[in-house]
C-alpha cells in the first residue's frame, strides 16, 4: 500500500469510526431518556432477562468503537516508555471511572422526610455504571493488547468466552445459574460492593455493569481494537467489506447456536451475547464503510460526526441537562414533567410522546455537539 492510498485510507477509517459513534451515542441518548419509562416501543427497551432487542446493541458499540479508536492510538502508545504509557492509561482509567461515579451521584441533593433539600449520602451512591464499565473495559483490553498485541488479544478473547461459561454455571445457584437471583455476577456483587451502592431497577439490589461480567464486555472492546487493524492492513475497500461482513454474519448465527446452551443476556453480558454484539458491530462498519468510502455516499454523515467528535462530554451532558430539569421544581411536579405534560401527551398518544421527547431531548444534546464542533472544541479524557 503507497502512503498516498494509507493516508486516505486512515482518513476515511476516521469518518467512518466518527459516525459509527456518533449513531452509537444519539440512539443511547433516545434510549436513556423516554418521557416515560413504561411506554416504551418494544425496540426501544432492553430484553427483560435472556434475549436481545435493537437497544441491547448499544453499549457494547460502544465498547467496539472505543477498541477501534484504540487501534489508532494504541501503536503511538506503545512507543511510550512503559512508565508513560501505565501512568496514561491508569490516568484515563481513573477520570472516566470518576466521571461515571460522579454522574450517578449528580445532582448530590435530594428531599429528606420533611420535604428539605439534603446532601446525599454518599457511601450509597451506585459505584458502578456505563462509564465505569467503559473505563475498565478499556484498561483491560489496553493492558492486554500492550503486553501481548493482536495475538495476546485473541487468546484472551477466546479463553474469556469460553470461561464464562462454566464460571457462571458452577458458581452461580445450583439449577437456577442464569436467572437474576441465582447468577454468580450478583453473588459476587454483593459480597464485593453491598447492596447499598448497586443498582435497583430489576427490582432487587443488581448491576448489570458489574464486577465479573467486565471480564466479557473486555472482548467487545478488543474485537473493535482487531476490526481497526485489520482495515488499517488491508484498507477500506470491497474485499476487506466482504470480510467483515461474512465474519459478522458467522458470529451473529454462531452466538445463536451457542444460545440453545448458554443464553443470549446483556444484564450478565454472555458470551453468546458478545458473539451476537460483535457480528452486528461488524456488519454494520461494513456497510458504512461500503457507503462513505466505497459509494462516496457521505452528505448524510455529518450530523453523527458532531455526535461522534465529542462522544464523552455528551454523554455525561445527556445525563447531566436531564437530572437538572427533573430536579427544578414546579408546584407539585417538576419542570421535565411539565414539559412532558404540555409538549407532548397534550396531543400525542403515549407511546409517540415518550419517543417523540426521547427525539427532541437527543436533538437537543446533539446541539450542544454541533456548537462545540464549529467552535473547534474537543474534549478528550
Amino acid at each position: 500500500m503507497s502512503i498516498d492510498q494509507q493516508s486516505n485510507t486512515l482518513n476515511g477509517r476516521y469518518l467512518a469510526l466518527d459516525v459509527l459513534r456518533g449513531i452509537t451515542l444519539a440512539f443511547m441518548v433516545i434510549v436513556n431518556t423516554p418521557g416515560d419509562w413504561s411506554t416504551l416501543y418494544a425496540p426501544l427497551a432492553h430484553a427483560e432477562w435472556h434475549g436481545f432487542t435493537p437497544t441491547d446493541l448499544v453499549f457494547p458499540t460502544f465498547l467496539f468503537v472505543v477498541g477501534n479508536a484504540m487501534s489508532f492510538a494504541l501503536k503511538k502508545m506503545q512507543e511510550m516508555r512503559p512508565g508513560d504509557f501505565y501512568k496514561k492509561v491508569l490516568t484515563r482509567t481513573a477520570l472516566i471511572f470518576a466521571i461515571g461515579w460522579l454522574l450517578n451521584a449528580f445532582p448530590f441533593y435530594e428531599p429528606n422526610e420533611v420535604g428539605q433539600l439534603a446532601f446525599i449520602e454518599l457511601s450509597e451512591v451506585r459505584l458502578l455504571g456505563v462509564l465505569q464499565r467503559i473505563a475498565l473495559a478499556y484498561l483491560g483490553a489496553a493492558l492486554i493488547l500492550y503486553w501481548g498485541g493482536i495475538k495476546l488479544g485473541w487468546l484472551f478473547s477466546i479463553a474469556a468466552l469460553l470461561a464464562y461459561w462454566p464460571i457462571l454455571y458452577y458458581l452461580g445457584t445450583p439449577g437456577d445459574p442464569y436467572s437474576l437471583q441465582g447468577n454468580a455476577a450478583l453473588h459476587l456483587d454483593l459480597f464485593v460492593i453491598g447492596e447499598k451502592r448497586m443498582y435497583d431497577g430489576e427490582g432487587i439490589p443488581f448491576d448489570p455493569e458489574g464486577i465479573l461480567s467486565t471480564l466479557t464486555s473486555i472482548v467487545n472492546v478488543i474485537a473493535g481494537y482487531l476490526a481497526g487493524r485489520f482495515l488499517q492492513k488491508n484498507g477500506n475497500n470491497i474485499p476487506s467489506i466482504r470480510l467483515l461482513l461474512v465474519a459478522g454474519i458467522l458470529l451473529i448465527g454462531l452466538s445463536y447456536i451457542w444460545d440453545l446452551g448458554f443464553p443470549i443476556n446483556k444484564k450478565i453480558w454472555t458470551s453468546p451475547y458478545v458473539l451476537l454484539t460483535v457480528g452486528w458491530e461488524l456488519v454494520l462498519l461494513s456497510l458504512l464503510i461500503f457507503m462513505i468510502e466505497v459509494a462516496k455516499f457521505s452528505k448524510w454523515t455529518y450530523f453523527f460526526q458532531a455526535f461522534g467528535r465529542n462522544p464523552l462530554i455528551l454523554y455525561v451532558c445527556s445525563g447531566i441537562v436531564i437530572a437538572f430539569i427533573s430536579f427544578i421544581p414546579i408546584g407539585d411536579s417538576n419542570l421535565q414533567d411539565v414539559i412532558y405534560a404540555k409538549g407532548f401527551t397534550s396531543w400525542l398518544e403515549p407511546k409517540n410522546a415518550s419517543f417523540l421527547f426521547a427525539i427532541a431531548y437527543m436533538l437537543l444534546i446533539w446541539s450542544i455537539g454541533f456548537l462545540m464542533d464549529k467552535n473547534k472544541i474537543y474534549i478528550k479524557v
